[in-house]
């Protein structure tokens, strides 16, 4: 599951966000938004997509199913000098990062987090630090597929 250690520079990302969280997942919402919209985008970086979350780093600790947070499906520009109506712009700022492989479905994304919160980052001396989490949906992602793959990056720090 572990990849490596990366960090990243800054990005500069556009798309849609909405307000969750795990019990009431509004996530596919801005997925409808964003996915008919990508021949708009005429600066992107790569094809590849984002999906990113922040939380409110107070209240990661005593994280629920019901804990809010906002997630955004993005996609990296070369800048913002070109943004589509209707588009929010996030820049994700630079730092370093575990970076991590999931495989599988959604409903096994349980196992990799409790791997990645509960065994990884604890016995590795690191601890989350207080920046967006965020998974790249490559050419290897297959929409909640037995087989799909994407990187999940964790903000860390010592």
């Amino acid at each position: 599951m572990f990849l490596r250690i990366e960090t990243t520079k800054a990005k500069k990302l556009i798309g849609f966000s909405t307000t969750t969280s795990l019990a009431e997942d509004k996530t596919a919402t801005i997925w409808k938004q964003l996915m008919p919209r990508l021949k708009e985008i005429h600066n992107a970086v790569s094809a590849d997509l984002f999906s990113l979350q922040v939380y409110d780093f107070k209240t990661l600790q005593e994280f629920t199913p019901f804990t809010e947070f906002t997630k955004y499906a993005l996609v990296e520009v070369k800048d913002f000098d070109r943004v589509p109506e209707g588009f929010k712009t996030f820049e994700l700022p630079e730092g370093d990062y575990a970076v991590f492989l999931h495989k599988g479905t959604h409903a096994d994304f349980v196992k990799t987090s409790q791997y990645i919160f509960g065994e990884w980052i604890p016995e590795n001396g690191y601890t989350v630090d207080d920046r967006p989490h965020f998974e790249v949906l490559g050419d290897l992602y297959k929409n909640d597929h037995p087989e799909s793959q994407e990187e999940v990056w964790i903000p860390i720090k010592r």
